[in-house]
């Protein structure tokens, strides 16, 4: 029994790239290619009376960001797989995709195999990054393991509680030493930490989910 060709909407800002996507994918009878746009909202425009299965989308669009339009995209169809199909490599952006909605990432670099691949995988249901992204994603968790300051369990209940907006004195008190003690202990904090006041300290800290 022959299944059912998985519809496929190419959004690119470039009349070049859709073509050689379509050349790519032409011959693979598992995919057919239903329509293609340059922009964001001749996209929204369509999905507003026509669906398709999967949704092959690039990050740089003349109208609307790519990132957005995920957002945008699910909000009129939550049952559309988006696949994110562009040159941008940064871990913020490929990860803000993922957290708007994406089911895949490849770089525009892929073969026809794992796109035809890519787009058969998002359809399913599951998740789907190319070797490269995969790779840029776990060297970007290795680069934010190593920016965190090593503290230690002193260190680290001190900034909690000057995190609470506690004094020195008060801090000296609760934990039983000397004031002095306690404004070493910040002083090395805001050391490790790169920062020069309490408020940037508990801002880092935050941020680098320390607290």
């Amino acid at each position: 029994m022959q299944h059912k060709p998985i519809s496929v909407l190419i959004v690119d800002d470039h009349p070049m790239v859709i073509e050689g996507l379509k050349t790519l994918l032409s011959d693979d009878e598992r995919v057919a290619i239903k329509t293609h746009f340059t922009n964001g909202q001749d996209t929204l425009d369509f999905l507003e009376t026509e669906i398709v299965d999967v949704i092959l989308l690039d990050v740089n669009l003349p109208d609307i960001n790519g990132v957005e339009m995920v957002k945008m995209i699910l909000d009129k169809r939550a049952t559309i797989n988006i696949l994110g199909l562009s040159t941008y490599s940064e871990p913020s952006i490929i990860n803000q995709m993922i957290k708007n909605g994406v089911k895949g990432y490849l770089l525009k670099n892929a073969t026809s195999d794992e796109l035809v691949t890519a787009i058969s995988q998002v359809h399913e249901g599951h998740f789907y990054f190319g070797s490269e992204v995969q790779k840029i994603l776990a060297d970007s968790v290795t680069q934010e393991t190593q920016d965190i300051p090593k503290l230690t369990r002193r260190e680290t209940h001190i900034l909690k509680l000057i995190a609470e907006g506690k004094t020195t004195n008060t801090i000296a008190e609760e934990l039983f030493i000397s004031p002095l003690t306690v404004e070493t202990h910040r002083r090395n904090l805001m050391q490790k930490m790169e920062v020069s006041n309490a408020a940037s300290l508990i801002k880092i800290a935050i941020e680098k989910k320390l607290i």
